[in-house]
C-alpha cells in the first residue's frame, strides 16, 4: 500500500458486501450556499402512482381473462392475420394526493415493452372499464399523445389533457402501423418496477414570502497541501442559502431554495465520488473535472473519504482541492473513517469515545468550523460491516461523542449523514445502530446493481436497486422525517446486453422520482469497487454508451438544481 492508500476493495461472499477500505488522498469540503429567489409559483416533488387496474379490450374470445394476465396487448383491427383481432390496452389510475391548490398539473403515462417495434401507439381518454375481464372495443376518446416507434423499456405519453387533478382516470393505448401484437407489462407483472405508472408534477399557486439570505464567507486557506501543486482559485461567486424553519430543514414547495441542512426544496442533488491515483499525481480536483467534462455538467456534490491521521490530504481536510471545489460552488461530503489509511490500522470505537482521539476530533472540527459554510459530514459509513471496531452500541456512543465535540467546538455547519449499507441481512440491527434524531440530519445508504460481480445473475432495475432499504425505513420509522441520500450507488454492465447499463442510467431519474424522500444521489466511480473482469465493471465511464446514459440522467430537470453545481 502506498502512502496514499487504496480507494476501496470489496470482497464478495454469499452474504453482505464485505469491505476492506483504505482510501487515498480523498477529500471534500462543501460550499453550499444557495441563492434564494422569489418564485411566482411553488413546485412540488413528482408523484409516482401505480395503476389501480388494467386489461386488454378485444373481441377475440380466445384471449380469456385479460384483467388477470401479467401482460397487456395492443394491435390494430387486422392483427396477426385476423381481420377482427384488434386489441387496446386499458389502464386505470386512482389519483388522490394532488393538493387542492395545485395548478399546472402535468401527467406522464409510463408503460413497459420488452422489444422495439416500428409502430405508432396513441394514448386516448377511454370510456372502457379496466376492471373487466375482456371489454369490447369502443370508439376511442380524445387522443392525448402518441409514441412513434416503440422503445424497449418504458415508453411515455403526456396525458395532461386528461389527468387534471384527483380522480379516477382511464387511458387506452391504440396501435397503428404494425399488424402484429405488442405486449406490455401489466399491474399483475411479477416485477413491480415494470408495472404501468403515472408520474404527476404540479405547481402550487401561492407566492413565498421574502427570505433574507446571507452570503457565506470564502473557505480558509488549506491546512495541508496535497502532493501536487494546489489548484488556483477562480473568481466563482458562491451561492447563498436559506435559513431552515424546521428540524429536518425541508422547505417544501420553494424550488430554487435549500435549507440549513442542505435539503433542496425540489428534486435531488447529483453527486460523484471519483477516485484519484498516482498516475494522475493524486489530483482530486482533476479526478472530478475530467468526469464532469465527459458528462457535460458540474456535479452538485463531491464525495471524499478521510481518515483519523490528521495529516496530509488523507486526514488534514479540507485540502486545497476541496477548498477550490467549494469556491466553485460544489457541495462537499466528508466520509470520515476511524482508520489510518497510510498505516493500514483501524481504531476501535472505544478509542474514540474514551477520549484517545480528542486532539484529532477537535482539529478537524476546527477546520470544518473555519470553512464557514455547511458541509456534509459522516462518521464511519457502513458500520454494520466493521465487526473489529466494536459493538453496535459502541458505534452509537462514538458517533454521539464526535457529534458533541463538534458542537462544543462551534462546528455547527456540519450536516451529519448516517450511512448504512442497507442490506436486508442487517435489517434487525439498524434501529440499534441509529444514534438518534438529534444526532442525525440525513439518512443514507449504498445500493448497487452488482449483477454478476457478486456471483448473482439477477439484473436489478434502478427502482429495485434503491427501493429495499427505502421501504424498510418507511415501515420501521428509523430516521422518520429525515431527508435520504444514496451516499454511494452504482451498476455493473450486462455482457449479454451491452445497452443495459446505458438504459439503467437513463431510467435512474424516474426511480428517484418514485422515491421522493431521496434528495441526493452520489455515484461511486472507482475501478477498485470490485475486481474488473470481462463481465464486471462498476465504473460509470467504462464505455461510451454508459457515459451517454449517465450524461442523459444528469440532464434530467429533477437533477438540475438551480442552486447547485449544475447551474
Amino acid at each position: 500500500m502506498t502512502r496514499h492508500g487504496l480507494h476501496r476493495i470489496t470482497r464478495f461472499r454469499s452474504g453482505p458486501r464485505r469491505k476492506a477500505i483504505a482510501i487515498g488522498v480523498v477529500g471534500g469540503s462543501v460550499v453550499a450556499g444557495i441563492v434564494a429567489t422569489m418564485m411566482p409559483l411553488l413546485a412540488s416533488d413528482d408523484l409516482s402512482i401505480r395503476a389501480a387496474a388494467d386489461t386488454t379490450a378485444t373481441a377475440v374470445t380466445q384471449d380469456g381473462d385479460n384483467a388477470a394476465k401479467t401482460t397487456l396487448a395492443t394491435c390494430p383491427t387486422r392483427c396477426d392475420g385476423n381481420p377482427r383481432g384488434g386489441r387496446e390496452a386499458v389502464i386505470e389510475f386512482a389519483v388522490t394526493t394532488v393538493p387542492a391548490a395545485a395548478v399546472n398539473v402535468r401527467a406522464t403515462l409510463r408503460v413497459h415493452a420488452w422489444q422495439q417495434f416500428a409502430a405508432t401507439v396513441t394514448a386516448h381518454a377511454s370510456p372502457l372499464s379496466a376492471r373487466e375481464a375482456r371489454p369490447g372495443l369502443a370508439a376511442a376518446g380524445d387522443a392525448l399523445d402518441s409514441v412513434t416507434g416503440v422503445s424497449k423499456g418504458f415508453n411515455e405519453w403526456d396525458v395532461s389533457k386528461l389527468v387534471t387533478g384527483n380522480g379516477t382516470w382511464t387511458v387506452s393505448l391504440a396501435q397503428t402501423g404494425l399488424e402484429s401484437r405488442i405486449y406490455w407489462a401489466s399491474v399483475e407483472n411479477r416485477s413491480p418496477d415494470l408495472r404501468p405508472s403515472l408520474l404527476i408534477s404540479y405547481d402550487l399557486g401561492s407566492r413565498p414570502s421574502p427570505v433574507t439570505t446571507t452570503r457565506p464567507a470564502p473557505p480558509p486557506a488549506p491546512t495541508a497541501s496535497p502532493t501536487t501543486a494546489s489548484p488556483k482559485p477562480s473568481p466563482t461567486v458562491a451561492p447563498t442559502r436559506t435559513p431552515s424553519p424546521s428540524a429536518s430543514g425541508a422547505l417544501p414547495g420553494k424550488c430554487g431554495s435549500v435549507s440549513d441542512k442542505l435539503v433542496p426544496s425540489c428534486g435531488a442533488w447529483w453527486g460523484m465520488y471519483s477516485s484519484a491515483g498516482s498516475a494522475g499525481g493524486w489530483d482530486h480536483g482533476k479526478a472530478v473535472t475530467d468526469v464532469e467534462a465527459q458528462v457535460g455538467r458540474k456535479f452538485d456534490i463531491v464525495h471524499r473519504y478521510h481518515d483519523f491521521s490528521n495529516a496530509g490530504s488523507n486526514g488534514a481536510f479540507p485540502d486545497a482541492y476541496e477548498q477550490q471545489q467549494m469556491r466553485e460552488g460544489r457541495l462537499m461530503f466528508f466520509a470520515w473513517e476511524s482508520r489510518d489509511f497510510s498505516a493500514g490500522t483501524t481504531l476501535k470505537w472505544s478509542d474514540v469515545y474514551n477520549g484517545k482521539q480528542d486532539e484529532t476530533i477537535d482539529a478537524v472540527a476546527g477546520r470544518i468550523r473555519a470553512a464557514k459554510v455547511p458541509v456534509f459530514m459522516g462518521f464511519d459509513h457502513e458500520p454494520e460491516d466493521e465487526p473489529n471496531k466494536g459493538s453496535d452500541a459502541d458505534f452509537v456512543r462514538a458517533w454521539r461523542y464526535v457529534h458533541e465535540r463538534f458542537a462544543r467546538a462551534g462546528a455547527t455547519n456540519a450536516v451529519w449523514v448516517w450511512t448504512m449499507m442497507g442490506w436486508s441481512g442487517h435489517y434487525s440491527r439498524y434501529a440499534g445502530l441509529y444514534p438518534g434524531d438529534q444526532y442525525v440530519d440525513w439518512v443514507a445508504y449504498d445500493p448497487y446493481n452488482f449483477h454478476v460481480c457478486n456471483g448473482s445473475t439477477v439484473w436489478k432495475s434502478p427502482s429495485t436497486t434503491v427501493s429495499g432499504f427505502y421501504r424498510w425505513l418507511d415501515d420501521n420509522g428509523v430516521g422518520a422525517g429525515k431527508p435520504r441520500m444514496l451516499a454511494e450507488f452504482g451498476t455493473n454492465f450486462d455482457a449479454a446486453d451491452r445497452g443495459a447499463k446505458q438504459r439503467w442510467f437513463q431510467e435512474f431519474p424516474a426511480a428517484l422520482k418514485a422515491h421522493p424522500k431521496i434528495k441526493a444521489a452520489i455515484y461511486f466511480n472507482s475501478a477498485g469497487m470490485t475486481s474488473r473482469t470481462s463481465t464486471c465493471d462498476m465504473t460509470m465511464n467504462h464505455d461510451a454508451a454508459a457515459v451517454a446514459g449517465f450524461a442523459k440522467a444528469g440532464q434530467d430537470p429533477y437533477l438540475r438544481q438551480p442552486t447547485g453545481g449544475s447551474r
